[in-house]
């Protein structure tokens, strides 16, 4: 029976797989980093069902969330597939759907309006206008550098990521705020949000811009991070409007129970709730 040892060629030559079926940078970082940290774990050891149903236990044992367990699963069982070694993948754990979110982890209207006069008493103009463009589109934090000059003038942005075409809209008062912004910058093509250097500006730049934010503005920074303004968005578009299907569409998604996991309330809501029935006497 042959032996399977993972070697940093291995996972050189899976990182260039991850680029030719065009993964986002995200998604990469991600799965290299998590498949990184399994072949440290490995320590050259042989690769078996055994060793991986192994680790599984290691990171349970490792107080991960279960969903971070089943992110991490999901790295290495595409990694075994690039090797050809399906037969050494591991189920993922089972989660019940989640009934209600963590109140302490939801970012309210009232939240995003701090963050909003925070970065404007600041004068930190472009954190300002991104907070408010993330929230009023609904898009992901890896979309950011398509709202561009171009994309401002047509009021729409065509996203292209992870092999997919999708339009976003943009609201006319949105477009204009950042026009304004863009003539101020001297910006006439191109994205609107950039470093000082004329770079896009990154991911990690965005979050740690936001969680600098959180504390000026008194906002837990656990509520603080590009994805809880996506959140805000459904949240708010799906009070307004009440139609899933639509908000999908929006959110650039492919099946509406991903959608519903976004509309998922504070249990302090579902608990009004129950109390509103009048069962208990």
């Amino acid at each position: 029976m042959t032996e399977h040892h993972l070697t940093p060629q291995q996972i050189q030559a899976y990182a260039d797989y991850l680029q030719r079926e065009e993964k986002s940078a995200a998604t990469m970082e991600k799965y290299l980093r998590d498949v990184r940290a399994f072949a440290r774990w490995l320590d050259d050891r042989v690769i078996s069902k055994e060793i991986i149903a192994r680790w599984k236990a290691h990171l349970i044992a490792q107080k991960y969330a279960p969903t971070t367990v089943n992110a991490m699963l999901s790295a290495l069982n595409s990694l075994l597939d690039f090797l050809g070694l399906r037969e050494c993948r591991v189920k993922f754990l089972k989660i019940q759907r989640r009934l209600f979110r963590e109140a302490e982890r939801v970012l309210t209207k009232d939240d995003y309006q701090k963050l909003l006069n925070t970065a404007r008493k600041l004068g930190r103009e472009r954190l300002e206008l991104l907070v408010e463009t993330i929230a009023a589109t609904g898009i992901r934090v890896s979309e950011v550098p398509y709202i561009t000059v171009e994309a401002l003038r047509r009021g729409k942005a065509e996203i292209s990521l992870k092999g997919k075409i999708r339009v976003i809209l943009l609201p006319g008062k949105l477009c204009r705020k950042l026009m304004k912004f863009a003539e101020k910058q001297k910006n006439t093509s191109g994205a609107i949000f950039r470093t000082r250097s004329g770079k896009e500006l990154g991911r990690r730049q965005i979050w740690a811009e936001l969680k600098g934010l959180c504390k000026y503005a008194g906002v837990k920074p656990e509520k603080v991070f590009p994805h809880n303004l996506r959140h805000l968005f459904a949240t708010v578009f799906y009070r307004t409007c009440r139609d899933i299907a639509k908000l999908a569409d929006l959110l650039g998604h492919s099946s509406i129970e991903t959608t519903r996991i976004y509309l998922v309330s504070p249990g302090g809501e579902h608990q009004r709730e129950l109390d509103r029935l009048g069962l208990v006497s």
